[in-house]
C-alpha cells in the first residue's frame, strides 16, 4: 500500500463512507473512490462492503489496521520533527519537566527567567522521563528537566542539583517526639505505604533502596504520579516515599515531613541534546532552576 492509500483507507474507515473521507481529506469523492479502487487492485483483495448503505471493512483490511495505524504514527512523527526543524532558532524555548517538578520548581523559575529574555516566547509543557527523552531526541523540545538520568548517548546530562528522598505522612502520623529525628529505614518495614507505578524508575529505586527491610513495606494504594501520592496524603490516607521538591509543596496543615536515615540520595537533572548547542539564554533557565532546587533543599 502506497502512503495515499493509506490515508484513504484511514479516512473511510474513520467516516464510515467515500462522501465524509472525501470532505475529511477535502478532496472530490470519485478522487477518494479511485484511490481506494486502486489499493484494491494492487492488494489483490477488497478492503470494504457495502452493507445496508454503509461501508464495513472486511477481515483482511481489519488484520492490516494494526499496521497501518503503525505507518500512520511514524509519519505524524516525521511532520513534527518537519516542523520542529523549520523553526527559526532564538524565536522560542520548549521546556518540559516530569509532572513533580513542572509543579514544584518550574513556575517561579520561569517567572524569574522570563523577567531576564522578555521577548523570548516559552512553551512549556509536562511529561514522564520516558516521553521527554524521546521529545528531546525528536527536536520537539529543547530541554527537559528530571530526577532519572537517561544514559541515552544522543543527550547531554548535567547535575542541577543533590537531594535525597523523604517520607510524607498525614499530621498525626508520628508522635512529637518521632518528629524530632530522622525515620529509619526499618521502621518501614510491614507499614502500608501510598506506592509510585512500578514503571516509574523513582519507584525501582526506591524498592532497590527497600529490598533489605523485612518485611517489606506493603503498598497499599499505587498512584502514576508524584503529585498524586501527595494528594493521597494530604488527604489524610497515610504514608508515601517520594522526592522532597513535591513533599515540600505539601500543606503543613495536614502533613508532616521526616528525612530518612540512611538518607536515599536523588538527583536533579537537565537533558539536552548531545549533537548541537542549546539555545545560550538555557544556561541562565538552568542556573536559576539550579539555584531555586538548591533553596528548595536546604529547607530539609
Amino acid at each position: 500500500m502506497r502512503l495515499r492509500h493509506i490515508e484513504i483507507f484511514q479516512a473511510i474507515r474513520q467516516t464510515g463512507s467515500v462522501s465524509a473521507a472525501a470532505q475529511l481529506l477535502h478532496v472530490s469523492q470519485p478522487a477518494v473512490t479511485k484511490v481506494l479502487q486502486h489499493a484494491e487492485l494492487q492488494l489483490g483483495f477488497p478492503l470494504f462492503l457495502r452493507v445496508r448503505g454503509k461501508l464495513q471493512p472486511t477481515p483482511e483490511a481489519l488484520a492490516l489496521e494494526r499496521e497501518v495505524e503503525k505507518v500512520t504514527e511514524s509519519l505524524q512523527g516525521v511532520r513534527r520533527l518537519a516542523k520542529s526543524l523549520r523553526r527559526a532558532p532564538g524565536q522560542s524555548v520548549r521546556i518540559a519537566a516530569t509532572p513533580a517538578l513542572a509543579l514544584s520548581l518550574l513556575p517561579p523559575v520561569i517567572l524569574e527567567w522570563t523577567r531576564n529574555y522578555p521577548d523570548i516566547a516559552c512553551e512549556l509543557s509536562s511529561d514522564h522521563s520516558r516521553e521527554l527523552v524521546h521529545k528531546l531526541l525528536m527536536r520537539e523540545i529543547d530541554v527537559a528537566l528530571t530526577l532519572n538520568v537517561s544514559g541515552h548517548p544522543g543527550l547531554t546530562t548535567q547535575v542541577l542539583a543533590d537531594g535525597v528522598l523523604v517520607a510524607l505522612a498525614s499530621k498525626g502520623y508520628w508522635s512529637e517526639a518521632e518528629m524530632s529525628r530522622p525515620l529509619p529505614l526499618a521502621d518501614l518495614a510491614g507499614a502500608p505505604l501510598i506506592g509510585l507505578s512500578s514503571a516509574d524508575p523513582l519507584a525501582a529505586k526506591l524498592d532497590s533502596y527497600l529490598q533489605n527491610v523485612d518485611p517489606a513495606p506493603r503498598v497499599t494504594i499505587s498512584v502514576q504520579t508524584y503529585s498524586l501520592a501527595r494528594a493521597m496524603v494530604e488527604s489524610g490516607a497515610g504514608l508515601t516515599v517520594i522526592d522532597p521538591f513535591t513533599a515540600l509543596g505539601a500543606s503543613t496543615a495536614t502533613t508532616c515531613i521526616r528525612p530518612l536515615t540512611p538518607p536515599l540520595p536523588i538527583t536533579l537533572y537537565a537533558l539536552t541534546r548531545a549533537d548541537e548547542p542549546p539555545p545560550h539564554m538555557l544556561a541562565n533557565l538552568l542556573e536559576i532552576f539550579g539555584t531555586r532546587a538548591r533553596e528548595l533543599l536546604e529547607r530539609l
